[in-house]
């Protein structure tokens, strides 16, 4: 007789979470919590400080500039990097709202920005807490892979944006070239679990982000669920190598 060694509970949850099972949104809240003293760290360790790059050009796709004392949302916002960098960009007068369901991440991000900049607010990207037609822009960072209901989500940031306001999403990809590609996924299914469980010394977080990334679509298909949900002008642009896409969308 053959026995097949089941994975381990921790192990099988991040499974069905990365493939979207109904588990997915207690798991991603969970597992953030439990890495937010460490998540501005290992973001930059492991991504080589390249994150901070893919982080400017995602907000220079923006537009802030049109709106400088607008109301912008920061989605799935975690430690308020990106919040931040907006905040304390020359010229800018508006109102940052970083809005993340993980309470202890929004807190280790504390006092990134001035409060009259930067604002956390604790709240679900499927049920945002604003009024329609009332943001300047919205942006989301390595995060829209992680909500529970992707369709859902755009909807909801579409509901809140200002006409002719701008949606801009930066998330992980997969490489086409097979070369690339090949780097690329040694280098996400084995070393960087290997040292983010090391750093951070949770057994399963970061084994949970590249099979997120395996089963997040593709950008043409990302670029089309955006165009269905009601987003138009839709564009993407790929970041080193392909390993990141910035996609852009408009309310029209």
């Amino acid at each position: 007789m053959t026995f097949v060694e089941s994975p381990p509970p921790e192990a099988a949850a991040a499974d069905a979470a990365a493939a979207g099972g109904r588990e997915k949104r207690a798991y991603v809240r969970r597992i953030f919590s439990e890495i937010a003293p460490r998540y501005d760290l290992l973001n930059h360790l492991l991504s080589l400080n390249v994150d901070r790059a893919w982080r400017r050009r995602a907000l220079a796709a923006l537009g802030w500039e049109a709106r400088p004392d607008g109301t912008y949302l920061d989605l799935c916002a975690g430690t308020l990097d990106v919040g931040a960098q907006l905040a304390h960009a020359p010229g800018f007068r508006g109102l940052v709202l970083g809005a993340d369901f993980a309470e202890p991440m929004l807190r280790a991000g504390a006092g990134k920005a001035p409060a009259g900049r930067l604002a956390p607010v604790a709240a679900d990207a499927l049920e945002l807490p604003f009024a329609a037609d009332a943001a300047a822009g919205a942006i989301v960072a390595f995060g829209i892979r992680n909500v529970a209901d992707l369709d859902g989500a755009l909807r909801e940031v579409r509901r809140v944006l200002a006409p002719g306001a701008r949606f801009v999403i930066l998330e992980f990809t997969t490489p086409p070239n097979a070369l690339v590609r090949a780097g690329y996924h040694a280098y996400f299914h084995r070393v960087l679990p290997l040292v983010g469980r090391l750093v951070s010394g949770h057994r399963t977080a970061y084994a949970y982000l590249p099979k997120s990334v395996a089963h997040f679509p593709a950008p043409d298909a990302l670029a089309a669920r955006m165009r269905d949900a009601g987003f138009a002008d839709v564009r993407w642009t790929a970041l080193t190598l392909g390993i990141a896409a910035i996609h852009v969308g408009v309310k029209p």
